[in-house]
């Protein structure tokens, strides 16, 4: 098997990504968006975290009407995140993509948040419908799809024209709006939902990952990598979802040294965390096997992160097939289920890699720089 072009969830084809996000003025948050193609996708659902913040995860169950999405919306913000949705709902309905009912259509957009309240100093600074409205301009390539990719603070205009204040009291500046700032869509790192995300007392954020089966189909995922639990292997402060690892891919990795590892004691975590993400596949699959694929999406999940599923965790995992390709035999299926566990293990791995360090949340490398290694597999 091998990695698909991108390593992300662009490989399957049909979906498109958005990532949008504010930093700066108390905030530190964002959200992202998935794009179902023309004519939306099967998706399924599966909710293992005991404290969870979701939108239309109801809607997923197989015994229930809808069979197809049109965008999933992952997000900051925590409960107040869910009003970035509305923000896809509305350009949805505005390029007339939806259930259709008498008079129009109804955009069906599940969702779900992440807990990063007060990640940027400011404990209400929350995405809205208007960074919802952003993510899915920059998956499109719409009106606010052009910003840079960012993973610290981003400077392009706001969708307000409001300018990011410099210095002051952000407690004395409550309608101050940062600079709205974008990533590419196959990008991982503290972007999007994932801009205040940490893992285990380490800098979090958005990984990605994918892989080409042998019957051709593609499999991919992308995670928001925001987990109480630790991302590393206790044995040896590796991190857990690299052993999941295609070849070459985390290479440039080696374990870090012992006098590290101890060293690392990581003070004041966050109380209340999540992880969430979508697993992907462009072949057809029906509701109650997209259901099937998240849940042992899961899987992989728990392999990266420990403790997962916690009381204070909201891990939620959206499924989509494309149906670009036929269904799968029974031993195709399993192999799809198989690939979905290990694309979350490495998504977690990669946005822990990618994520921009800040004060309270190191990046990975920082806190094991042993870890990395040169091109010729020197300890750097």
């Amino acid at each position: 098997m091998r990695r698909g072009p991108t390593n992300s969830l662009m490989d399957v084809a049909g979906l498109r990504v958005g990532h949008a996000h504010r930093v700066g003025a108390g905030h530190r948050t964002g959200t992202t968006v998935v794009l179902a193609p023309a004519g939306g996708a099967v998706a399924g659902v599966d909710v293992r975290g005991a404290a969870p913040g979701t939108r239309e995860t109801e809607l997923l169950d197989p015994r229930n009407l809808v069979e197809r999405v049109h965008a999933v919306v992952l997000t900051g913000g925590s409960a107040y995140g869910l009003a970035a949705a509305c923000g896809v709902v509305e350009r949805l309905a505005d390029a007339g993509i939806g259930y259709p009912v008498n008079g129009g259509v109804v955009p069906i957009v599940p969702a779900a948040v992440i807990f990063d309240l007060g990640r940027g100093g400011a404990f209400r600074a929350v995405p809205d419908a208007a960074l919802g409205t952003a993510a899915y301009d920059a998956a499109t390539g719409g009106p606010h799809g052009v910003g840079p990719a960012s993973g610290g603070d981003p400077h392009t205009t706001s969708p307000e024209g409001t300018a990011p204040p410099v210095g002051g009291n952000v407690a004395a500046r409550p309608g101050a709006v940062p600079a709205l700032g974008t990533a590419p869509p196959a990008a991982s790192g503290s972007i999007g939902a994932g801009t205040g995300a940490m893992a285990g007392g380490l800098a979090g954020g958005v990984g990605t990952a994918s892989v080409i089966l042998p019957d051709g189909g593609t499999v991919a995922a992308l995670a928001v990598a925001n987990p109480v639990g630790s991302v590393l292997d206790p044995a040896d402060g590796t991190l857990a979802g690299t052993r999941y690892g295609l070849p070459g891919e985390f290479d440039h990795l080696r374990s870090p040294s012992p006098h590290e590892v101890q060293a690392w004691n990581p003070q004041k975590a966050p109380s209340f965390n999540t992880t969430i993400g979508v697993v992907a596949t462009d072949r057809t699959l029906t509701k109650a096997q997209c259901g099937k694929l998240a849940a042992v999406a899961h899987d992989g999940l728990a392999r990266a992160i420990r403790p997962a599923h916690t009381m204070t965790d909201g891990d939620t995992i959206f499924a989509l097939s494309t149906c670009a390709i036929p269904a799968p035999a029974h031993d195709e299926f399993q192999d799809i289920l198989a690939a979905a566990a290990d694309v979350f293990s490495r998504a977690i791995a990669h946005a822990v890699l990618a994520a921009t360090g800040r004060e309270g949340a190191p990046t990975y490398l920082d806190v094991f720089p042993s870890a990395a290694t040169t091109a010729t597999g020197e300890i750097s």
